[in-house]
């Protein structure tokens, strides 16, 4: 026999029970028990704060958003001007501890893995279609003319007080405490011959970029010396030689942005920057954008391209920032600088009839502080691919990586401190089809030197498949039929070789157009389009 008690409850009660049945309609009785004894204002801020799965940086005027994503195996932020009026922008942000990038600590990550994936997926999704765009709008810049002439194409190049650049070569002697970086400052910053790779090789160091190029802008047929005659004007400072020399010395924040703020007082006294605030100016940059990018609270390089009188200037960088417009990709400087098209041509011949004896390799060390990299994978399924068809080994030296990379079909390129690798580049001009794994490697880097199309010049594996054990890459390049490789390879090495090494600064081309030509010519075309 059921028996049934009844009390009679008041107006006050009754509420509180139907709430906490709508409330029980979707939370367990004790995660709902333990809601209503929260306060409404901390539960307000925890349930947003868990909606933003966010987190936010305020560094200068900007306000970044980063959200963490998985799928993008970092942080990509959401910028927009924390004063009014100040434009919307997205660009990365990454936490950077010697150069690696590192995901922000998050007291609720654990809470954040639990969120519908369908949402982040969303996220990412607009994150690389504004990468698209970007790299779509710098493409549309490309200059198609063969017109060699100067008209309306004249270069101002800023005579700059020493100490923003060749004064810098003066502390090579300690830049980096485990190397004598003076001698890759010889022969225009070209480093020393090579003997053993023959004519036009040298021990170019990977952040040599900025006085090679300056070398060259200098010898510009279309140069000019009235700064009234010019569509571009290039500022000649080695923003990445000051960063080097401060990266392993224990110095303050202050002294690291001294030479940039220096820089830029420098530059706002003269008419042609105040003219256009900074539009028609170009700066070349040998490291990667991150280095420039000091958010709050990190030790990591300077802020220089934070600065709010940099947001106008292009920036050419071995690595720019996937979510900036005006950060442009160019080739890391490779050993091979050629002085004619006759040293080009040689050369291509030379790798295009070289017996490939590995089916792939890797020149590299793995990552063991990085759990999330996936070079060990990669150097454990190359190891144990069997004879001949992958080899691994460390980079030792131009002469070993391109002896290796001139021998292999595949060259694996997996991320390392950052997305991008000189690595990449020694591979393609070694006419060794690259096997990348991180978009941000190639794809969204260099829309001037790299086609859109990336299956013409490359093999895509994701990471992720590496990481979860999905696919082994070795056997996986062992499919691609020997055809396909050939007609790749002769891609890279007809099409796209010329066009990513930097000749010597005496160069001269006429059937050809070096990455310096083209980087050049696109410029002046993004001017004459302003």
């Amino acid at each position: 026999m059921a028996i049934s008690v009844s009390k009679k409850k008041t107006k006050a009660t009754k509420m509180a029970e139907e709430r906490q049945d709508s409330c029980c309609c979707f939370f367990n009785t004790l995660l709902c028990r333990v809601i209503f004894r929260v306060p409404t204002v901390i539960l307000l801020f925890i349930l947003i704060f868990l909606w933003s799965s966010s987190t936010t940086i305020i560094s200068g005027n900007m306000v970044h958003v980063c959200i963490s994503s998985r799928k993008l195996n970092n942080l990509y932020c959401l910028s927009a001007g924390a004063q009014p009026n100040a434009s919307v922008s997205s660009k990365a942000t990454p936490s950077t501890i010697n150069g690696d990038s590192k995901e922000m600590m998050n007291p609720v990550s654990n809470i954040k893995k639990t969120f519908d994936d369908v949402r982040e997926d969303e996220e990412v999704a607009n994150a690389m279609r504004l990468v698209e765009e970007q790299m779509e709008m710098q493409r549309s810049w490309i200059s198609h003319s063969n017109n060699q002439s100067c008209d309306e194409r004249g270069i101002f190049v800023y005579d700059l007080p020493p100490k923003f650049n060749k004064d810098l070569f003066s502390q090579c002697n300690d830049m980096i405490p485990w190397t004598d970086f003076c001698r890759y400052f010889t022969n225009d910053a070209m480093g020393e011959p090579i003997p053993k790779l023959g004519r036009n090789w040298y021990q170019t160091h990977q952040y040599s970029l900025e006085p090679i190029f300056h070398s060259r802008v200098l010898k510009h047929p279309c140069r000019v010396y009235n700064e009234n005659e010019a569509k571009l004007f290039y500022v000649p400072f080695y923003g990445g030689l000051d960063i080097l020399r401060w990266h392993f010395k224990n110095v303050t924040n202050d002294v690291k942005d001294t030479l940039a703020l220096e820089l830029m007082k420098w530059l706002q006294q003269r008419r042609p920057w105040l003219k256009n605030s900074g539009k028609d100016h170009v700066f070349v940059l040998g490291k990667i954008s991150w280095d420039f990018r000091r958010y709050r609270g990190s030790e990591w390089g300077n802020r220089f391209l934070e600065l709010d009188q940099m947001q106008n200037p292009i920036k050419i960088l071995i690595e720019r920032q996937p979510w900036h417009a005006n950060d442009v990709g160019v080739p890391h400087p490779t050993s091979f600088h050629p002085h004619s098209d006759d040293d080009i041509v040689s050369w291509q011949q030379k790798i295009i009839g070289s017996r490939r004896k590995y089916l792939t390799s890797f020149a590299g060390a793995a990552r063991p502080e990085l759990p999330d990299n996936i070079r060990t994978l990669l150097i454990e399924q190359c190891n144990s691919a069997g004879e001949g068809k992958c080899h691994s080994g460390q980079c030792t030296g131009p002469e070993t990586v391109i002896e290796l990379f001139t021998e292999s079909e595949f060259c694996l390129q997996p991320p390392g401190d950052s997305p991008t690798r000189k690595s990449l580049f020694d591979s393609l001009v070694a006419g060794c089809i690259p096997v990348m794994f991180d978009p941000l490697t190639a794809y969204y880097q260099y829309p001037w030197h790299l086609p859109e199309d990336r299956g013409k010049f490359s093999v895509f594996v994701d990471q992720e498949e590496v990481r979860q054990g999905k696919v082994n890459v070795v056997e996986r390049l062992m499919k691609i039929p020997a055809q396909e490789r050939e007609d790749m390879r002769s891609y890279i090495v007809y099409e796209l070789v010329p066009g990513l090494v930097y000749g010597d600064s005496d160069s001269r081309f006429s059937k050809f157009q070096d990455s310096f030509t083209i980087t050049m010519n696109n410029l002046l075309e993004r001017m004459r389009r302003l």
